[in-house]
């Protein structure tokens, strides 16, 4: 692991996604030259790469897997491998118009666990990536057509939500290492929201910078495969169940009897 070096070291992980790895590596060549950075591209199932990695400019460093890992597993063993001062987790489905580093690197305080951009979709409509922590009744008012309200208000000042999604999440090296990066047994959703959770009960802030915006090209497969949607709800289930969420919910109902 290094020190203050300076160097983003950036998790990109496919799973047959090699054409959309490829329009992300070329938006990092494009617009992020003046920030120093490396790749870590893992190869979760067996697909070719049908671009010279070595073609950037940058380091791509590429893990193939025997078997598939799921989402924490993949980008915590890329975090292994890093040499950056900072660890971009980033999906290959987003889209980078801007650099988006160097305001996220400013923001990136050492009260700050997490942040992250403004995410958009293609057509520029705010996706609801900065939430407040989901509760059983919460969860059941959605499932039901209630709460369609984003979480929060966003403007042009950064704030600090519950969680960011995982699509694009940039850690300080060190709180990544200490806070044991994404908890592995979720395999597919809510890694997130749980690490924000633990990140919060060390008493360190999530961070949403919207004056950086990127662009998220979404495939939601939960909406429509059975199998995506059986690992939602099981990972929903854990989470529910877990000792972070429990003690997140013993700090809520403390600061409300304060309050009162």
């Amino acid at each position: 692991m290094s020190g203050d070096n300076g160097l983003v070291s950036m998790s990109v992980v496919s799973h047959g996604q090699i054409e959309l790895v490829q329009y992300l590596l070329n938006d990092l060549r494009q617009y992020c030259s003046a920030t120093p950075f490396e790749v870590i591209l893992t190869i979760n199932i067996e697909e070719t790469i049908s671009f010279d990695t070595n073609a950037f400019g940058y380091s791509v460093h590429v893990i193939r897997n025997a078997t598939p890992k799921g989402f924490g597993a993949n980008h915590n063993a890329a975090f292994r491998l890093a040499k950056g001062s900072s660890f971009c987790v980033i999906n290959p489905d987003i889209r980078i118009t801007v650099n988006p580093f160097p305001c996220l690197l400013g923001c990136l305080t050492e009260n700050i666990g997490v942040v992250a951009p403004l995410v958009v979709n293609p057509q520029g409509g705010v996706e609801d990536s900065a939430r407040r922590f989901p509760t059983p009744w919460s969860i059941l008012g959605k499932a039901i057509g209630r709460a369609r309200k984003p979480d929060y208000s966003i403007g042009e000042v950064p704030f600090h939500p519950d969680w960011v999604g995982g699509m694009f999440m940039l850690f300080r090296n060190e709180v990544f290492g200490a806070v044991g990066g994404f908890d592995e047994r979720y395999f597919l959703y809510y890694e997130d929201v749980d690490l924000c959770a633990r990140l919060t009960l060390q008493n360190l802030a999530v961070d949403l910078c919207p004056q950086v915006k990127v662009i998220h090209e979404a495939r939601r497969s939960s909406h429509r495969s059975l199998k995506y949607a059986m690992w939602h709800l099981r990972s929903m289930g854990r989470f529910f169940l877990s000792k972070p969420y429990k003690a997140i919910r013993m700090r809520t109902k403390s600061s409300a009897l304060k309050a009162v």
